[in-house]
């Protein structure tokens, strides 16, 4: 028996369970995610050849397996949103990303300073890569597949998709904040970055990413539903793959331009789904996002799962852990409720929103492309392991309560799940 022959095997039953599991753990207190780490730590104590993933050394192609799972992701994301995009029909997501996403960071990072005493940069880059949530983890908290109606999503659905569609992308600013204050305290503190900083990394970066979703959006709706050469009408020829082509292209095309590309590819998902918002063709498209989706997603929190398994959790220390949990269990909930304050939703509806702030796929990019910037003093396997096992952590407590958190909600509104089990 060879490696790439386990490695064939191993691929098919993981495609396989992709396909079947979500059947299986519909409505049920666990999700997929849960199987597949489980999977993957179980592969790895057993007596068979199967590497640990190491994502120091292996830092650069985590990255981009990462990368290629979220882009992918805020596609599908942006397509699934049928409401159209405005101040006050988004004020819910608008909140949790203005107050919610600020000081998610700052409380985090405050508490990874006292705690673990680590330098401010090593501190505040923890704090912006767990600051992205990914309701990606867990289906029960994000919307279904489009529909023709605009308003028959629930809020919270709504409001925990669109934060995670847009704040994978806001949270570029707050890593690359943390670059530059680790090159400042290495040559002699100075605050003369900030300027900078703000000019480019944040009005610059984030104003050409939003342009750029936009134009290339709007170029593909016109392209799709409107040109007159049928074969340029690929709404007519109802090919999934296409959705590919359209995430590829735009986070390319900003990247190129020096612009945030997550947040282009959000933003041009729903500029798209805006040119013709009742057409089945996004259904195609969607549906075809979330399975490459899913296929990809189990194989991160495979090998998530082996890393864990493999001894990747050895330079996690208790006060790491407790920053884990005081995310999950105190920083995100508290800073959910107090965004949403003054907001139309219900108690409940504040509450669900704001303890359900899922991490995820996001966090562990942002950790492998700051790493690529900077070695913040050495502290590379002591970062991994505080934000591996908060994804951990994030994943275990949210995929058992998720399920029966929201199916009590939507019985007490007297509504069901959107979409059902997947066909």
């Amino acid at each position: 028996m060879t490696l790439s022959d386990l490695v064939y095997a191993g691929l098919g039953v993981g495609a396989l369970a992709a396909a079947v599991l979500p059947r299986v753990v519909f409505s049920r207190p666990f999700s997929m995610p849960m199987v597949f780490l489980a999977v993957g730590a179980a592969v790895q104590l057993l007596p068979l050849p199967v590497p640990v993933v190491d994502p120091v050394a292996d830092r650069a192609w985590v990255e981009h397996l990462t990368e290629l799972c979220v882009i992918v992701s805020l596609m599908g994301a942006g397509l699934a949103i049928n409401r159209p995009v405005g101040l006050r029909a988004w004020a819910g997501t608008w909140r949790l990303l203005g107050i919610t996403m600020p000081l998610t960071v700052a409380v985090t990072a405050l508490c990874a300073w006292a705690l673990l005493d680590w330098p401010p940069a090593v501190a505040l880059l923890l704090g912006a890569v767990l600051a992205p949530t990914d309701p990606v983890l867990a289906a029960e908290v994000r919307v279904g597949e489009p529909t023709d109606a605009e308003q028959d999503e629930d809020e919270v659905r709504f409001i925990l998709t669109s934060e995670a569609g847009l704040n994978d992308g806001l949270a570029f600013p707050f890593v690359y904040a943390a670059v530059a204050l680790a090159v400042a305290a290495g040559t002699g503190w100075s605050a003369g970055w900030i300027g900078g900083w703000a000019l480019t990394d944040v009005l610059g970066k984030v104003a050409i990413g939003v342009a750029a979703g936009v134009v290339v959006g709007r170029v593909l709706g016109w392209m799709f539903f409107r040109a007159r050469a049928s074969a340029l009408r690929l709404s007519e020829h109802m090919e999934g793959f296409v959705a590919l082509g359209a995430t590829f292209l735009t986070y390319g095309l900003t990247e190129l331009a020096q612009g945030y590309g997550f947040l282009a590819v959000f933003v041009a998902a729903c500029t798209l789904r805006a040119a013709e918002r009742s057409h089945g063709y996004h259904k195609v498209l969607h549906e075809f996002t979330e399975q490459i989706e899913r296929l990809l997603t189990a194989v991160l929190l495979f090998l998530l799962g082996g890393y864990v398994a493999g001894g990747g959790l050895a330079a996690l220390t208790w006060q790491a852990a407790l920053v884990a949990g005081l995310l999950v269990l105190v920083v995100r909930p508290v800073t959910g409720w107090v965004a949403q304050l003054g907001s139309d939703a219900g108690p409940r509806e504040r509450i669900v929103a704001a303890v359900f702030g899922l991490r995820g796929i996001g966090s562990l990019y942002y950790v492998a492309y700051a790493l690529g910037q900077n070695d913040f003093g050495g502290l590379a396997q002591q970062l991994w392991a505080a934000v591996a096992f908060t994804v951990l952590a994030s994943v275990v407590l949210h995929g058992v309560t998720a399920t029966p958190a929201i199916s009590r909600l939507d019985r007490l509104r007297g509504t069901t799940a959107p979409g059902g089990p997947l066909p």
